[in-house]
This record gives structure tokens, sequence and C-alpha cells, in this order.
């Protein structure tokens, strides 16, 4: 009887931990899983100096150059797709992407949706005027007062709507950050509000937009740039990893110095 009874308890046992492990299955290694592709599936948008087409159509640009770097150290090889930015979270988790590489600023807000490498890049954000609208926009609350625009789901969206002066003011959002300038450029809208590094690049004496400007003095939103993984993701500390020997072989400053943005890398603050 004794041994009937311990045979049943056995067995609910044995049941038990079959349902517990059925509800809870083992994390999938996601390093493994890119490793396996020999991909690295690199979500993008386009826009200078981060990632663009220079005169010759190569893909080019500040982090096209440092996934290919980090890629080469990794064994595998990186696959950039342009990606819609305001659904940039649903394209990794279905992992269409495998990562999000772009010049992503990290928030608090993101990281409930995925998991960050190591910052690299001190960015904020700053406003973009006509440059014959220089002395009607030269502070916070003079912006207030005209019409903005930013990339739907950008940090500049995020400084619009959470400054206490800007909050107020009429706002439309666009899909891409050259977008933004265009509704400038075009009369459309007064101000554009995006990344300092893609401004710096795409505005000014010798750009298509030498009739804009970056206002002086404003500064919104200082902020950190980092890769974004799948949530739990295996390759992060990989990655961490990569990123520090980079930093140490002098890879990464070789490669932010072609894009003017040496300054801006954290290892250099």
């Amino acid at each position: 009887m004794k041994k009937k009874l311990a045979l049943v308890l056995a067995l609910l046992m044995l049941a038990t931990l079959a349902m517990a492990c059925a509800k809870k299955p083992a994390a999938e290694d996601d390093l493994s899983y890119i490793k396996s592709k020999g991909v690295l599936k690199v979500g993008i948008t386009f826009f200078a100096p981060m990632n663009y087409y220079d005169e010759s159509g190569k893909l080019v640009g500040f982090e096209t150059e440092f996934a290919e770097a980090l890629c080469a150290k990794l064994g595998v090889t990186p696959e950039f797709i342009e990606i819609n930015w305001d659904t940039k979270e649903v394209e990794l988790a279905a992992k269409n992407i495998d990562c999000i590489w772009n010049g992503l600023t990290v928030t608090e807000e993101r990281k409930e949706n995925m998991d960050f490498s190591s910052s690299y890049i001190k960015n904020l954000q700053v406003a973009v005027i006509r440059a014959a609208d220089a002395a009607a926009y030269a502070t916070i609350e003079s912006l207030a007062a005209g019409k903005l625009v930013a990339e739907i789901g950008s940090a500049g969206e995020s400084a619009i709507l959470e400054d206490e002066v800007l909050k107020g003011a009429a706002y439309t959002a666009v899909a891409k950050q050259t977008d933004a300038l265009l509704e400038v450029k075009a009369g459309t809208a007064d101000v554009a509000i995006l990344d300092s590094v893609a401004a710096k690049a795409l505005v000014g004496a010798g750009t298509s937009y030498a009739d804009l400007l970056i206002v002086p003095g404003v500064e919104l939103a200082v902020e950190e740039y980092a890769i974004g993984f799948r949530v739990g993701s295996t390759a992060v500390p990989d990655a961490n990893k990569l990123i520090a020997e980079l930093i140490a072989d002098g890879t990464l400053d070789a490669i932010a110095a072609k894009y003017d943005l040496t300054e801006s890398l954290l290892s250099n603050q």
C-alpha cells in the first residue's frame, strides 16, 4: 500500500513539474539564434551622419560602420533594414530585426520593451528654424509660439511633449527627421525639434538645408545613444564587451572622427 502511495505521489510530482515547465519555457538564447543565422538584422532609418547613402549609392554613416566593426568581431554579417521608427519595438519583438542601431535614445519607457547595450554617444535635442526667422525664434519661449514638428516616436517628440514651455505649442508629427526639416524649409512648420548629431550634419552651409539654422543656446533633453535588443537578449553582454574593445583599440574613435562625432563619444567626455 505504501509503495503504491509513493508511486502515486511521485507521478503527481512529475506531472506538476511537467505542467510548470510547459507554462514557463526556458528563455531562448538570443545570441545563439543570431549566430546560427550568421546575420545580425539591424533596424535603421536613414539620416546623416548615422545611416545614409553617399553619392555612389553606398550605405555609410557612423552607426553603419560601427555595426560593421562590431559584427566582424562577433563573426556575423550586418543586414541593414529600414523600419518605421514608430513601430520599432514591434519589429524587434517579432524578430523582423535583431536590434535597433540608429541613434536610439535610452529612456525609461523604452527599457520596458527592450534591453540596451552600453551607451556610447551623448546627444541632445535642438531647434531648427529658417535662417530668415532667427530674430523671431531665439528662445524656448518664442519657439512655443510657432508651429512645431518632429519625428513621431522620437526623442524630439518627447522633448516637445514633456517640456514645460513647449508642451502647449501647436505640434505636428511626421515620419522622419528629414521630413521635419522639409516642413520647416517649405514654411508649413516653423520649428523642427531633432537630434543634435543629425541637425549638425544636415543643416547649414554646404547642405541641402543651407537656408536653415540651429537656434543657438537652445538645448533640450540631454540623452545617450545605445543599441536596443530584445528584452532578455543574451547578445547584450557580448555587445558590451565588443563595444569596450572597439573603444580600447581606437576603432570607434576613428569612425567618429570621419563623421565629426569625436566630441560626442561618451568615452571622450
